[in-house]
């Protein structure tokens, strides 16, 4: 209960009780960017700090270049892999054809789920012909 007293007649996050007395701050350099549509733009960071060639620009979202740099070099791009890809490192083509032979029997004949109205049509179309 001693404890909640101390805060009666405080906003709680309206002040900070602390101060800076023996805060040692960390050094600091500025970096100037400019994005391709012109706008220019700083950014601190500490020295220690590995400074990053490229940054977005806040204004437009446009990629900026770090005005005393020089365009780091393009990493290549690895290939989305799709879902195909995925699919033949699983199974080969002739496994896939004689899986897709398999269901297009059961979904002739109307034993896969949902298929029933299906194999009826499919039936219909067969005796009218």
């Amino acid at each position: 209960m001693s404890e909640r007293s101390t805060l009666r007649g405080s906003r709680l996050g309206a002040r900070s009780y602390e101060d800076e007395r023996g805060v040692e701050f960390a050094e600091r350099q500025v970096i100037a960017y400019s994005c391709t549509l012109g706008h220019r733009f700083e950014v601190t960071f500490s020295t220690e700090a590995e400074v990053p060639a490229l940054w977005d620009c806040p204004r437009c979202g446009a990629e900026a270049l770090r005005q005393a740099g020089e365009r780091p070099e393009e990493k290549p791009l690895k290939p989305a892999r799709t879902h195909w890809d995925m699919l033949l490192e699983r199974r080969s083509i002739d496994e896939l054809e004689a899986l897709l032979d398999e269901r297009l029997e059961l979904l002739r004949a109307g034993l896969l789920p949902g298929t029933a109205h299906l194999a009826a049509s499919s039936r219909d179309r067969k005796k009218s012909a």
